[in-house]
């Protein structure tokens, strides 16, 4: 009974929160807000009643989004924006009954819908792993709101991703620490074991309550991930959906667990073989540090399929010459102001952990860092990890909302004409070759011209925005790194955006492949239309790269706005994919706004490049 009057009274007891529907609307100070403090104030910055500090990482789009959705302002932006039907939407053209698949094709390009819904609700925010014993089979996830609020949706594929189906995870039989299901989840992440047992994960959440958890499901092999289950060892596994795997589980309103990944051990010849591993970040209100929260890189492993999981450890570290500000921790060096972790597991079983640190003197200038443990280390401890390392800066001084055409949200970065936010904390993505050679691919604004407004308002800024894609590389287990290598530069392509990269590189190490999203087509620069652009960077780790540059998507994707789309206008995800498979070929997945039916709206798209496009 408590727990069907919470549910049926969540929307009357969150209070309507408006964001702004004029460049100068008055926002509405909350007489509820969420139990999570770290949420709480989340959703403030995000709908401009507080301002972010220089450098404050910030909570995953997946989770703002469900508290404002939650709140009233998605409903509230709708209902002032749109009168009758969302523009753009030709219901009459409606679905047949057996499903919405989909497929775009031109020139020998195909962009296969990952999703299967008719919803036309939004799926954004994607994961894409690849079973090794089978490279035709792909599992993917993305966040999901078929059915409210956000949720994780994960999808699988048993012939190279030429069809797909797809489901909603069995994470709502869980009950948290207050004895409820949760509400929400957030940042799906996915991966395979060596022996083809497919696992995934994401961050539950409440609203009213201040629990929040991370959770792994399993697939064992032979399933494929066309369903999962609980990963403990009990007769009829296959059948249960409980006991999950629990990684992290909090209802302390200070603590709130956050953009989570895990990735297990496939590697043939590593001593590890089919552990599997997790980070995530860890923010916490009561310290009171640095910029309202301590927010530091946490990791947990399994050494049993995922069924138990090792005591959460701190492994960000500490590093006296790069972290120097915002430190709540006793140590003054700590990196404790991180976001967006990015584990990998190296040929030999070495864990490689990549992300986002604010610890930073310069307002907007982040930096990346990296961590390893090698197979010697007891990695469930924190001596088991080597300091972190930094691999560069990050000059995450786009400019900020709120503008209300765009939805591009108050203290939020977004390139305009578009109102997607950009996090350049969660952008970078880490990959590692047979060699043991690594490589670092981000975004970042370092070369946006005065015109864009750097560390300014989005409001008045006006195109072109360059904003462009890097990679790094080290020859030294991470010990060291190279000089950015622009791979998106303006000689060649104008100063253009390009941004929220993923990569992933071929096990010879001779291929880097780096997907992102591309303005540099036609007028997409002005319009703020979208495609998908592979680079290929031959040679990577020799100082003489060559790289080509191939057009993915087969037409450019509309640019989401609040006139054609005012629930999901701002909102592209943190992220997108890119995984290699054992034959060397990029398969990638992204957020693409061709809707199904005429409409404007976000779905998971597919594509596998051959090298013949």
């Amino acid at each position: 009974m408590v727990l069907d009057i919470m549910r049926l009274s969540l929307t009357g007891l969150i209070t309507t929160v408006a964001l702004a529907c004029a460049a100068q609307a008055q926002q509405v100070a909350p007489t509820t807000r969420p139990a999570n403090n770290v949420l709480a104030h989340a959703l403030d910055i995000e709908s401009g009643r507080a301002s972010a500090r220089p450098n404050e990482p910030r909570l995953s789009s997946g989770a703002i989004y469900t508290a404002l959705g939650a709140s009233g302002a998605l409903a509230q932006r709708a209902n002032a924006s749109i009168a009758g039907p969302a523009a753009g939407l030709n219901l009459s053209a409606g679905p047949p009954t057996q499903g919405c698949s989909n497929v775009f094709s031109s020139g020998g390009r195909t962009n296969t819908r990952v999703n299967q819904d008719c919803s036309l609700r939004r799926q954004a925010e994607e994961v894409l792993a690849i079973n090794p014993t089978n490279p035709d089979n792909l599992i993917a996830g993305q966040n999901d709101s078929r059915i409210g609020f956000n949720k994780c949706g994960y999808d699988f594929s048993m012939d190279g991703g030429k069809t797909w189906g797809d489901m909603l995870p069995p994470f709502y039989q869980f009950l948290n620490k207050d004895g409820v299901i949760f509400d929400a989840c957030s940042d799906p992440t996915a991966t395979f074991d060596a022996a083809g047992n497919a696992y995934i994960g994401g961050v539950l959440f409440e609203i009213l309550l201040a629990d929040s958890a991370f959770v792994v499901a399993k697939s064992n092999a032979g399933i494929d991930g066309a369903f999962y289950h609980t990963p403990a060892a009990l007769s009829f596994q296959e059948y249960r959906d409980v006991p999950l795997g629990v990684v992290a589980n909090d209802n302390d309103p200070n603590i709130f667990n956050d953009k989570e990944f895990i990735v297990a051990d496939s590697q043939p010849r590593s001593i590890k073989q089919n552990n599997v591993y997790a980070t995530w970040t860890r923010f916490d209100a009561a310290t009171g540090a640095g910029v309202g929260a301590n927010s530091p890189i946490y990791f947990s492993q399994s050494t049993d399929g995922g069924a138990t999981w090792s005591a959460g450890i701190e492994i960000s570290g500490t590093n006296a010459a790069a972290c120097t500000a915002f430190s709540g921790e006793k140590n003054a060096h700590a990196c404790d102001q991180d976001q967006g972790s990015h584990p990998i597991v190296g040929r030999d079983g070495t864990v490689y952990v990549a992300f986002g640190n604010g610890n930073t003197t310069t307002a907007g200038v982040n930096q990346h860092m990296v961590v390893s443990c090698t197979p010697a280390s007891n990695c469930s401890v924190p001596a088991g990890w080597t300091a972190p390392v930094k691999i560069s800066d990050d000059f995450g001084t786009q400019p900020v909302g709120p503008v209300a055409s765009t939805a591009c949200p108050a203290g939020r970065a977004c390139l305009p004409p578009n109102g997607y936010r950009l996090d350049d904390f969660v952008e970078g993505s880490l990959s590692v070759d047979n060699s043991g050679n690594l490589y670092f691919v981000w975004a970042d604004f370092r070369n946006g011209a005065a015109n864009c407004n750097p560390n300014g308002s989005a409001a008045t800024a006006t195109t072109p925005c360059d904003n462009d894609v890097f990679y790094s590389y080290s020859t030294n287990g991470g010990a060291a790194w190279s000089a950015a290598v622009n791979l998106t530069p303006k000689s060649k392509f104008g100063p253009t955006a390009q941004w929220q990269p993923w990569s992933g590189v071929t096990a010879n190490g001779k291929t880097l492949w780096v997907a992102y999203y591309d303005r540099s087509y036609g007028n997409c620069e002005t319009t703020g239309r979208n495609d998908i652009t592979l680079a290929a960077v031959n040679r990577p780790a020799t100082g003489s790269a060559t790289v080509s540059y191939h057009r993915i998507t087969t037409a450019s994707m509309p640019n989401l706005v609040v006139a054609n789309n005012p629930i999901e206008a701002g909102f592209l995800g943190d992220y997108m994919w890119l995984t290699v498979d054992a034959m060397g070929r990029p398969n990638i997945v992204w957020a693409d706004t061709r809707g199904l039916f005429g409409s404007v709206e976000e779905d998971i798209y597919f594509s596998r490049f051959s090298g013949n496009e």
